[in-house]
């Protein structure tokens, strides 16, 4: 038996055969061209074929990991339209009279050696993003086929690395786990692996090679430790944890129509985080109360112009009715800060996490807000839809939305469509302001909905994008805990519901305490339901 060591991506077991997968480098070929605008036209014709196959990536990957965890593939089409690349290879191009595949290559690997060789880790990750984007566009260019990872049985996938494009692609049916030489643990194929559930180890090194392919072994996402050839007494202990494994997530199963209701007898709603269609149908395999946070930015994303309100209508309509009377509470769209639209025209923003975002783009740019307004009233009588409003900060920010609700009821009703004049409207509570005025804005809406991640970011002055500054993230310090408190007390002074949609809604060590601050609803990613509701089911604070 042999042991390699790694980084565990996803803490799971997997026993299996290994299946090296190796990627054959293409040599880029380099001559000389006699007609200079009709080789940059293949250039720009290439790009386009590659805009449109990131495309296709990103709404698969939103269907299979959600909008949040596919926006790689946004940040890939951005990328592709960098002017500056542009001028770059047309300058190769002309300068050089060579053929656009090699003049692409030249260029993203100057870029590629100036972020490679960054103090910044951020920056330094990006390197390996340039690689997989060109070296996409370089095939197209060159004709080369691309290659799929394929098996007709199940198998542990081994590979010098693997690319988010390459991950998304994967069969899971087919694919025990996936292990690597290279790579990190924070790395885009890293997350994009733990939202597929895939157990993985990367940065293994050198000693996971093509002479792995074919072995048996036992793959530990935990400790990041691979077994080759493993001895009885190791297929043994890893096969006892993998069946409590299977036993944990089928006592979860149980839990599937219970109440969400302590030992000593309080009760929570627990519903659930979505960012496209599919994952409504997600959340209701994992037995959710209702929607929390429906982010309707995924309609936005992805696209080259803004979608039409009937589009939008459909979608709320099929989100309403495939929750069959539970809540649906659709966030109007938050774009801005880490989420770009190009066709939005936005101007550049030095600090774009406090520039026009959510709901300041609502208000300065109403006719987008009115269409999103008219497909959502319109939507509403076909389920139980609420409307939340992002990024609120006053209490004349949501007297502006309410105002314009009012127009676009009025307006439906002079046209004769239908809607429910009476949808529950809501905030998110975001930032220090809004929560130091909360009691003030209980008076305006009908609840409030608690985004701990951005609140957390506002409150701590510190970029939660930034991974340089992840030691100073603190979720728990005590003034996020204090205005999440200050929030949950000011709304049941006024008689309406708190929730909290955001990433500590799910973390174990906060549940008991949201419970004693009075929270009503917490909204999580679906695969986090059931261990929450195991959680909640767990706890009686008459024993303490």
């Amino acid at each position: 038996m042999i042991t390699l060591n790694g980084k565990g991506v996803f803490s799971a077991i997997a026993i299996g055969t290994i299946r090296y997968f190796t990627f054959h480098q293409e040599q880029i070929e380099k001559y000389n061209v006699e007609d200079i605008e009709k080789e940059i036209g293949r250039f720009y014709a290439a790009v386009r074929q590659e805009t449109a196959e990131l495309e296709t990536l990103f709404k698969k990957a939103v269907e299979e990991v959600g909008e949040k965890d596919a926006r790689i593939f946004q940040i890939h089409q951005m990328m592709l339209e960098d002017e500056d690349f542009f001028r770059s290879v047309e300058e190769i191009i002309r300068t050089e009279k060579i053929n656009a595949e090699y003049a692409v290559h030249q260029a993203a690997s100057a870029a590629e050696r100036v972020l490679a060789g960054s103090q910044d880790e951020y920056l330094r990750s990006r390197a390996s993003d340039i690689r997989e984007v060109f070296s996409g566009l370089v095939k197209i260019l060159s004709g080369a086929a691309a290659q799929e990872i394929q098996s007709d049985q199940p198998v542990i996938l081994a590979a010098d690395d693997l690319t988010p494009g390459e991950t998304i692609k994967l069969d899971k049916s087919k694919i025990l786990a996936f292990i690597t030489a290279k790579g990190s643990s924070n790395s885009h194929t890293a997350i994009l692996a733990r939202s597929m559930g895939i157990p993985a180890v990367v940065a293994v090194g050198e000693s996971l090679n093509p002479d792995c392919g074919g072995r048996q072994a036992v793959v530990d996402g935990a400790s990041g430790t691979i077994y080759l050839d493993p001895d009885a007494e190791t297929l043994r202990v890893y096969g006892e944890a993998k069946a409590e494994q299977l036993e944990t997530a089928s006592e979860l199963q149980q839990l599937k129509g219970k109440e969400n209701i302590t030992k000593d007898g309080r009760k929570i709603k627990i519903y659930a985080n979505v960012g496209s269609l599919s994952d409504v149908e997600t959340a209701l395999e994992n037995d959710a109360g209702g929607i929390g946070l429906f982010r309707s930015e995924f309609i936005y994303l992805g696209r080259s112009d803004f979608p039409a309100e009937e589009e939008q209508f459909q979608i709320y309509k099929t989100a309403v009715e495939k929750m069959e009377g539970k809540e649906v509470i659709i966030r109007t769209l938050d774009i801005g800060a880490d989420k770009q639209v190009d066709y939005f025209q936005m101007p550049r923003e030095e600090n774009p996490a406090m520039g026009c975002r959510a709901i300041r783009i609502c208000l300065t740019r109403p006719e987008i807000f009115r269409t999103q307004l008219r497909a959502l009233y319109r939507a509403s009588v076909y389920g139980n839809l609420a409307i939340m409003f992002p990024m609120i900060t006053s209490v004349e920010e949501v007297r502006d939305c309410k105002k314009i609700v009012q127009e676009v009821q009025s307006d439906l009703l002079a046209e004769g469509l239908v809607f429910r004049p009476d949808v529950k409207t809501g905030i998110m509570v975001e930032t220090p302001a809004a929560a130091l005025v909360s009691d003030e804005l209980a008076a305006e809406v009908d609840f409030f909905s608690i985004g701990t991640n951005d609140l957390t970011q506002y409150t701590l002055a510190v970029d939660r994008q930034n991974p340089n500054l992840e030691r100073f993230y603190h979720p728990h310090h005590s003034a996020v805990l204090k205005l999440i408190q200050m929030t949950a007390e000011s709304a049941h002074r006024h008689g309406i519901q708190v929730g909290i949609c955001g990433e500590l809604g799910a973390d174990p060590e906060l549940t008991q305490t949201f419970l004693d601050f009075g929270i009503d609803e917490l909204s999580v990613s679906a695969s986090r339901i059931l261990p929450l509701r195991k959680t909640v089911r767990a706890i009686d604070r008459e024993c303490l």
